[in-house]
């Protein structure tokens, strides 16, 4: 079973990145530095963009860090977006410091006069406005007994009705709830509302162990139906792990490839060496590849190659010796010593 057509959104063009219109699903982060400190986050944006980032989002709390986006655009490359919470002056700021992308919520920035002054200084710079939707603080006006998602859709529809009469369509849109039944609800809800751009994400979703899982859920589940063009998993932890696990999504689904990808089976009473280690081993040796490779760690010699035939090469351990395969086929057989160096020799050769 394959993936479900993609929806067709119209079309955006960020800093030179295009999202929707078919283009590739864009995975995204947020800096996690404080963004006054140019230096700091200049260095987390280049090791973000190394891990594969393609667009980074930073925060915009006040007036010194509004200044410090012309140097920090300066130094870096891939595209960056201005988070703007309460103060469409803000907003206003990091244009003229010449960011890619504003992120604006309409919990708390909505005052027409205000997004007006906003629209006016973006469309002739030709900047996209992502219109942020957080269940944790929607517009006073919402409708209480309307469910989350409707909620959450009515008050995305409300600023676009806003920017459309300003005429004014360089629009993303973002529906994000820790939970993750409202997310999936909104986001389909709003798919059959507007023709625009989708930026996945399950918000403040936790820790690494649990968000992951959280997020994968919820941004998969969407993916699968078609949904979304651009996705960031938000964790409380290394933004650079966020990019890995949006990437992990995107190879689940067969939607985007970068990078190894580790097939290794859970283990079992057959099992007869340390093979948590050697995973673990060949996972931090992977990481220093840029091809996209799947590379199968297996715990039984009977069974391991032809449930790894798939990958492009793998071993199939037993006590003492452990066979070398190429999609499924065992081309040598190895002592436990030099599992691990045996089979990254064969990944260098691939």
């Amino acid at each position: 079973m394959t993936v479900k057509r993609r929806r067709m959104s119209r079309p955006l063009v960020i800093g030179g990145v295009t999202v929707g219109g078919g283009a590739p699903v864009v995975v995204q982060s947020m800096t996690k530095t404080d963004t006054r400190d140019v230096a700091a986050t200049v260095r987390q944006i280049h090791s973000l963009e190394d891990t594969g980032c393609e667009m980074v989002r930073v925060a915009v709390p006040d007036d010194q860090a509004a200044e410090a986006l012309a140097a920090i655009k300066r130094r870096v490359s891939i595209p960056v977006i201005a988070d703007i919470h309460f103060d469409h002056l803000l907003a206003l700021a990091a244009l003229k410091a010449g960011v890619d992308g504003l992120r604006l919520n309409p919990g708390n920035i909505s005052r027409r006069s205000h997004v007006a002054a906003v629209v006016q200084e973006a469309k002739p710079r030709g900047v996209p406005i992502r219109i942020g939707v957080n269940a944790g603080s929607l517009p006073k006006s919402a409708k209480i007994r309307a469910s989350l998602p409707e909620q959450m859709v009515e008050a995305a529809l409300g600023q676009i009705r806003l920017l459309e009469s300003l005429d004014f369509d360089l629009i993303k849109i973002s529906l994000k709830a820790f939970d993750v039944p409202d997310t999936i609800a909104a986001y389909q809800l709003m798919a059959k509302k507007a023709p625009y751009p989708l930026h996945l994400g399950i918000t403040e979703a936790g820790l690494p162990r649990t968000g992951v899982v959280r997020s994968a859920v919820g941004i998969g589940v969407l993916l699968y139906h078609g949904l979304g063009d651009t996705i960031r998993v938000s964790l409380t932890g290394e933004p650079e792990d966020e990019v890995m696990a949006a990437y992990e999504i995107l190879k689940s689904l067969n939607l985007r490839e970068r990078g190894p990808t580790l097939v290794s089976c859970p283990t079992c009473g057959r099992c007869e060496v340390d093979l948590v280690s050697l995973a673990e081993s060949v996972e931090g040796r992977l990481s220093t590849v840029d091809r996209s490779i799947k590379v199968a760690v297996m715990g039984c010699v009977v069974n391991g190659p032809g449930e790894a035939r798939s990958a492009d090469v793998g071993i199939a351990c037993g006590k003492g010796r452990g066979a070398i395969f190429r999609k499924g086929e065992v081309v040598r057989t190895v002592e436990e010593k030099d599992f691990l160096e045996s089979l990254m020799d064969e990944v260098a050769r691939i």
